[in-house]
C-alpha cells in the first residue's frame, strides 16, 4: 500500500474515530482510570471498539509531555480527537495560525514575561480570535482576547464608544488580558482551571466545582462545566501541539504575516482619516491595519491622547509636509458642522472664551450619517465540543469535470482550498479532468476556524478581482459596507450602484467590486 494510499484510508476513519467519542471524561461506577501527570483521569467504559487513530497515540503523548512546561499537557482520548482535528480535518486553521502568529506572538511575550505569568498562554488567543484582531462573538465579546464589554470596560479601563473600541487594540487588550489570568490564578491556583474560567466566568467554574463534590481540577470537574468550556482545555492543548508538530502532519506556512513596522503621532483633536490618508500618501488599508481599534474613518474632536500607529516605510511624505497635512485633515467639515446646527434643540456656543467642543460631540454621535458605523459580523455559535466530537463530518467522492478548478471546488463545498489539498495529497492546485477528490463536509464549523476564515477569505476574494454584491442589512452604511470589502471608496460604492445620496437600506442589493 502506497503513502498516499495509507493516508486517504486513515482520513477516511475520522468518520469511525466520532462514533467512538462516548468516551467522554466522566465519573461513573464503571470505568478504567488512567493517571497523568497532574490528575486522575477516570475515562467510561464503552462497548464500541478501538478507536482506529490517524495519528498513533504513541507519538502525540510523549511529544506533549516534552512540550510542557508549567501548563499540565495532559493526554488521553479526549485531547487526542483535538490533535487530530487540528491536523487533519481542519489543517488549513493550523496553517492560517502559523502564517498570523509572527505578527501578535512577541506583544504577547513581552506582556506575559511582564506579568509573571507561563509563556505558553500565548497559544490561548489561537482559540478564543484566530488572531484575527477585529472578531465579536455571539455574547458580544470582542477583539484577540474576546473580552465581554463589561469585563473590558469596568474591569480594565478599556474605552469603548462609537468610534474606538479598545479590545481590537492589541496592545491594550493583551495587557488586560494578562492582568485577567493573573487574577483568575490568584483565585484557583491551577492553570487548567484558569483557563475554564477565562472561557466560562469564575462563577461558572466555582459551580462547576461544587456541582462535582469540591472537586479541585479541571478533569474532576469535566462533566459539571458548559459544554462549550469543556472542549476548552483540550482545544487549547490540540492547538499547542500543533503549533510545534505541524510540519510532522505535511502542515506548512505558506504566506507568513509579519508585524508592520510603525511609527506613532499623537492626536488631541478630530481627524478625517481618509482624507489624512491621501495627503499623506500613506495607504489608508494599512493605517486600519494598524489601528484596529478605529471602528469608524474619523476620531471625534473630544480625542485625547490617541496614538495614531503609520507604517512606518510611508512616513516621508508625511514628515516634509505633517503641519499642512494635519492642518487640513483635522479641520472640521462645515457640512458636519451644519448638520449639527440644524439638529433640534443643539446651540453651539458663539462666545469665543466657550468651549464649543463638548456641544459638537454631544450632537455629533447622534447624526446618522456615513461618517460612522455599526460594527458587525456574521453570527456563528461557538461549541467546539460538539463540532469536533459529536458532528462527524461527511466524506464525498467529487470527479473533476471539464473546466473545474480547486477554487470553484472549494467555493462549491465551502472548504478551504489547503484542506482539499492537504486531503488528497496535492502539491499544487493543478486538476485534471476524471481525477477524484476526498472531500470531507463538516456538519457543524466552530467559531474559532469561522474567526480564521473570516478574514482569509475577504483578503483572497478582493485579490481575485471578482464582481461581488453585499445584501444591506439593518444598520448598515456605506461605509462600514465599504470597509468590509477592501477598504472600496464611498465614492465608487455611490458610482456602481447609481446612488446619489448617502442612504442605503435594508433588503438594497449592493455592487461592491
Amino acid at each position: 500500500m502506497t503513502l498516499a494510499t495509507f493516508r486517504t484510508f486513515c482520513i477516511g476513519c475520522l468518520l469511525s474515530v466520532s462514533t467512538f467519542t462516548n468516551a467522554q471524561i466522566t465519573a461513573g461506577s464503571e470505568q478504567q482510570t488512567a493517571t497523568t501527570d497532574t490528575a486522575t483521569v477516570t475515562i467510561q467504559q464503552v462497548t464500541a471498539p478501538e478507536p482506529t487513530w490517524l495519528i498513533d497515540p504513541k507519538t502525540v503523548e510523549p511529544r506533549l509531555g516534552a512540550l510542557q512546561k508549567e501548563i499540565p499537557l495532559t493526554y488521553n482520548t479526549v485531547t487526542h480527537q483535538f490533535v487530530e482535528y487540528f491536523a487533519y480535518r481542519k489543517p488549513s486553521f493550523t496553517k492560517t495560525m502559523l502564517e498570523r502568529k509572527g505578527v501578535f506572538f512577541p506583544l504577547y511575550e513581552k506582556y506575559l514575561k511582564k506579568y509573571g505569568l507561563p509563556d505558553e498562554l500565548k497559544y490561548l488567543s489561537l482559540i478564543e480570535s484566530g488572531l484575527n484582531p477585529k472578531v465579536i462573538s455571539r455574547a458580544g465579546a470582542g477583539g484577540l482576547w474576546q473580552f465581554m464589554p463589561k469585563t473590558a470596560k469596568l474591569d480594565f479601563g478599556l474605552k469603548m464608544d462609537e468610534y474606538v473600541d479598545e479590545r481590537f487594540d492589541p496592545e491594550k487588550a493583551t495587557e488586560a488580558a494578562c492582568k485577567y489570568m493573573r487574577q483568575l490564578y490568584n483565585i484557583f491556583g491551577d492553570w487548567h482551571l484558569v483557563l475554564a474560567a477565562y472561557n466560562t466566568g469564575p462563577g461558572n467554574v466555582r459551580r462547576a466545582i461544587r456541582k462535582c463534590n469540591g472537586g479541585q481540577t479541571f478533569w474532576s470537574i469535566y462533566n459539571c462545566l458548559p459544554r462549550e468550556t469543556r472542549a476548552y482545555v483540550p482545544q487549547y492543548i490540540g492547538i499547542l501541539y500543533m503549533m510545534h508538530h505541524a510540519d510532522s502532519h505535511d502542515i506548512y506556512a505558506e504566506n507568513i504575516e509579519t508585524a508592520i513596522p510603525h511609527d506613532t503621532i499623537v492626536l488631541n483633536t478630530y481627524i478625517d482619516l481618509d482624507k489624512f490618508a491621501t495627503l499623506s500618501n500613506i495607504n489608508l488599508e494599512e493605517i486600519q491595519k494598524l489601528n484596529p481599534q478605529i471602528l469608524t474613518h474619523i476620531l471625534p474632536a473630544r480625542t485625547r491622547n490617541f496614538q495614531l500607529k503609520l507604517p512606518k516605510s510611508e512616513m516621508a511624505f508625511f514628515r516634509e509636509n505633517r503641519q499642512s497635512i494635519l492642518d487640513s485633515a483635522t479641520k472640521i467639515p462645515s457640512t458636519l458642522i451644519e448638520k449639527v446646527m440644524q439638529t433640534p434643540g443643539v446651540v453651539l456656543a458663539s462666545n469665543k472664551n466657550e468651549d464649543t467642543t463638548n456641544t459638537f460631540q454631544q450632537t455629533l454621535a447622534s447624526i446618522p450619517n456615513e461618517t460612522r458605523t455599526v460594527f458587525t459580523r456574521e453570527i456563528v455559535e461557538d461549541d467546539m465540543e460538539d463540532v469536533v466530537i459529536n458532528k462527524k463530518p461527511k466524506k464525498t467522492t467529487y470527479i473533476v469535470k471539464k473546466k473545474d478548478n480547486l477554487h470553484q471546488i472549494a467555493e462549491h463545498f465551502d472548504v478551504d482550498v489547503y484542506d482539499i489539498k492537504h486531503w488528497n495529497h496535492l502539491a499544487n492546485t493543478t486538476i485534471q479532468p476524471g481525477q477524484k477528490l476526498i472531500i470531507f463536509k463538516e456538519s457543524a464549523v466552530s467559531t474559532t476556524v469561522k474567526y480564521a476564515r473570516s478574514n482569509q477569505k475577504e483578503k483572497e476574494n478582493v485579490s481575485k478581482g471578482k464582481v461581488r454584491f453585499h445584501n444591506v442589512q439593518n444598520g448598515d452604511t456605506l461605509w462600514n459596507i465599504s470597509q468590509r470589502y477592501g477598504g472600496i471608496s464611498i465614492d465608487k460604492l455611490k458610482k456602481l450602484n447609481g446612488i446619489k445620496n448617502n442612504v442605503v437600506k435594508a433588503g438594497m442589493k449592493l455592487r461592491v467590486s
